[in-house]
């Protein structure tokens, strides 16, 4: 007897719809799973087996050959053991096999016969749905990823006897109760303890801070230990903006898939910090096949590098793509793929290897020394970074001096201006200014005659490469927009320039 029942697999960030064949005939008992499956797919015969006979069903003592279809795509995970069992017993004629056609079955059988959830369920629901399957059923810790989804009806069944209950249309378990929603910006912001209130002095770097959050820019942080370049990155998460529904459901998506949500949606942006001693391929992906990186993880929120001379010079030079097309390609040699790395890159940095450089009395770096300090950060890197901050020890404040502004306010001019642009940016497919291409920028940072001397001077002067200028020219246009002015002004331009030095990681910057 033949039956069929159907689940997904996950693929990176996709989904592929996977049909389980089950044929049971007579011979030497046997249960063999073909069709590409990894290991734990394979272990997937001795927890269906245990588990359908300690749900009180019979477990055929005959041939069973499961087909996991198409036969050239790879199948990973254990949540196909909920379709393998229902498959199982249909074919058996335990349960009828009518209503596995119009469900999708996902999750893992423990031994006993309970469900467990699997990683990747939003992705799974919104796969069923586009492949027009009428509901799916999986267990409750997960189910309120898939209720995110229009168009598939969700199901919960804590115990593969609950899912045979629903394949003979007789109901499910009732759905867990739904967590408090934190889609909210007020919800975002509560769940971020730092506020710049905190920060004394640093003004300049404060208002670069502002800066980079509204207009989504890359920073790079620079001074001596102890000057509070960590302090300031890990606050900048407190002043984003909440994430659309259309974000969330994205973040969501991708930290589903990497098993680090639990069945609700994302209500703050992502704020990843990965150690200096991490690799290439944990950094970007591709470790194994499927396998995302930080930057992928850090997909529409921060991605703060701390210590950044001491990342591999590899490492680094691997975040020049996605910082540039806000996407990674991950190609092997049978198998590539594509994921989105819209992030803003958040880094700090000291000057030197003993972080005084500058300061004769105080540092006791060699010149190779000096220059293998620099050598970790090439050109083409420096040049795809919007802001360059210097932190200077500042005598002038202390631990009682008043805060140049708190979270609250600060989150409130980026989210104005945030605003502005995404109504400018509409037609264009873009968000904020970071993302405008060369035509967005002919449009919309149109300069006055001041702020055109200014770039030309630079330019003349060989201190801007093409793309620099550009990156100027975003810079400037959020500065615009946080001062509510519609044209770029020359003071503007200034400012952005201030804030692009050539000599970044050797002189101060001052924010206008």
């Amino acid at each position: 007897m033949l039956a069929r029942a159907h689940t997904f697999t996950i693929e990176g960030l996709h989904t592929r719809h996977v049909t389980v064949e089950v044929d049971i005939r007579p011979g030497l008992p046997s249960f063999a799973i073909v069709g590409l499956a990894d290991a734990a797919v394979r272990e997937a015969r001795e927890r269906v087996q245990a588990a359908i006979i300690n749900s009180g069903y019979e477990f055929p003592a005959k041939r069973i050959v499961a087909n996991l279809a198409p036969g050239d795509v790879p199948k990973a995970g254990p949540a196909l053991d909920l379709a393998l069992a229902c498959a199982v017993l249909a074919a058996s004629e335990q349960i009828p096999r009518e209503r596995l056609e119009q469900h999708v079955l996902y999750g893992e059988l423990s031994l006993d016969g309970d469900v467990r959830p699997g990683n990747g369920t939003l992705a799974v629901a919104q796969g069923g749905a586009e492949a027009g399957f009428q509901a799916l059923v999986l267990a409750g810790a997960r189910a309120g990823e898939a209720k995110l989804v229009e168009g598939i009806e969700v199901l919960v069944a804590e115990r593969l006897t609950s899912a045979v209950r629903v394949l003979r249309g007789e109901g499910s378990d009732p759905l867990p109760a739904s967590p408090p929603s934190a889609e909210t910006g007020a919800g975002a912001a509560g769940a971020v303890e730092a506020d710049l209130s905190e920060v004394r002095g640093q003004h300049h770097a404060v208002k670069a801070l502002v800066i980079a959050a509204a207009g989504g820019h890359n920073s790079l942080l620079s001074g001596p230990p102890g000057t509070g370049k960590t302090m300031l990155a890990q606050r900048i998460a407190s002043i984003l903006p909440s994430l659309s529904r259309a974000e969330a459901i994205e973040v969501t998506r991708i930290h589903s898939i990497a098993g680090g949500l639990e069945g609700e949606l994302a209500g703050s942006r992502p704020f990843r910090a990965p150690h200096h001693s991490i690799t290439t391929a944990g950094l970007i992906g591709g470790a194994r096949r499927g396998w995302v990186g930080e930057v992928v993880l850090a997909h529409n929120g921060v991605l703060f590098l701390d210590e950044l001379s001491e990342f591999g010079r590899p490492t680094l030079e691997a975040l020049r793509q996605p910082l540039e097309d806000g996407r990674v390609a991950i190609v092997r040699a049978r198998h590539s793929a594509v994921y989105p790395a819209r992030f803003m890159l958040v880094a700090a940095t000291n000057p030197c290897p003993c972080g005084y450089a500058g300061k004769e009395q105080r540092c006791r770096c060699t010149e190779t020394e000096l220059a293998r300090h620099r050598r970790k950060l090439s050109g083409p890197l420096l040049d795809r970074i919007d802001l360059l901050v210097n932190l200077e020890r500042d005598p002038a404040h202390d631990l009682s001096a008043t805060p140049l502004t708190s979270s609250e306010r600060a989150r409130a001019r980026v989210t104005e201006a945030r605003e502005r642009q995404a109504e400018r940016l509409e037609e264009d497919g873009a968000v904020v200014n970071a993302q405008m291409n060369v035509r967005m920028l002919q449009r919309h940072a149109k300069l006055e005659e001041k702020g055109e001397e200014m770039l030309r001077g630079a330019r003349e002067q060989g201190l801007l490469s093409a793309r620099a200028q550009h990156r100027v020219l975003r810079v400037a246009r959020t500065i615009a927009d946080l001062g509510g002015s519609e044209r770029v002004r020359g003071r503007d331009v200034g400012a952005a320039l201030v804030l692009r030095p050539q000599d970044g990681l050797q002189h101060g910057s001052r924010a206008a």
